[in-house]
């Protein structure tokens, strides 16, 4: 490496984040160099103030800095309904769809025996907690559209069959072996008009 004790670990530091390699963490170890103190503070600061602010809604699974988070805080929502994300990045992008308008439950995953990922691994009893309320009359499954995406899709209709409450899934505009993080607005608005029901 560089053998500046300090440039190295931040080389190594960056090249942990998803889709940074090594090559991209010495380049963006360069540009926080030449930049100025001022600017690489800020920088610093706000990823000191994401990690002591930001939490996981105690309803929904959504991050948030107040609890419960914003939408379903939100009495103007339709509370009827709950679409089911893997990721807040997933809500993120649906709620730019401008098109859905009810509450949300993001599971923080799939279910994947094959990285040992299992149901209890991911938020999923809460969601049967909502259901048992007995205000829910559709839950939309938005999981992304692979095998663990389908896989967790399909233990989550089985678990909520039981409680005769509707279950969609988002319809396949979307690419099968793809993630909703790289559909466009377009393609998401689609999908969601065209759910379909699979409740046994």
């Amino acid at each position: 490496m560089y053998q500046v004790k300090s440039v190295d670990k931040l080389i190594g530091e960056l090249n942990k984040l998803p889709g940074i390699g090594e090559k991209t963490a010495e380049r963006l170890s360069f540009f926080i160099l030449k930049n100025s103190r001022e600017n690489v503070e800020r920088l610093a600061d706000s990823l000191r103030e994401v990690k002591e602010k930001v939490r996981f809604c105690s309803v929904c699974g959504n991050i948030t800095e107040d609890d419960p988070c914003r939408i379903c805080k939100d009495e103007t929502r339709d509370r009827a309904t709950i679409c089911v994300v893997e990721h807040p990045q997933d809500l993120f992008l649906l709620e730019r769809v401008r098109q859905y308008r009810g509450l949300y439950h993001v599971l923080g995953g799939a279910i994947s025996p094959l990285k040992g990922v299992g149901p209890e691994d991911v938020n999923i009893g809460s969601l049967l907690k909502r259901v048992k309320q007995g205000k829910v009359t559709e839950i939309i499954l938005a999981t992304d559209p692979n095998t663990e995406g389908e896989a967790t899709a399909i233990y989550i209709s089985k678990l909520i069959s039981p409680h005769k409450v509707k279950v969609t899934r988002l319809a396949y505009g979307l690419p099968v072996g793809g993630d909703l993080e790289f559909a466009d607005e377009v393609t998401l608005g689609e999908a969601l008009k065209g759910r379909r029901d699979i409740s046994s």
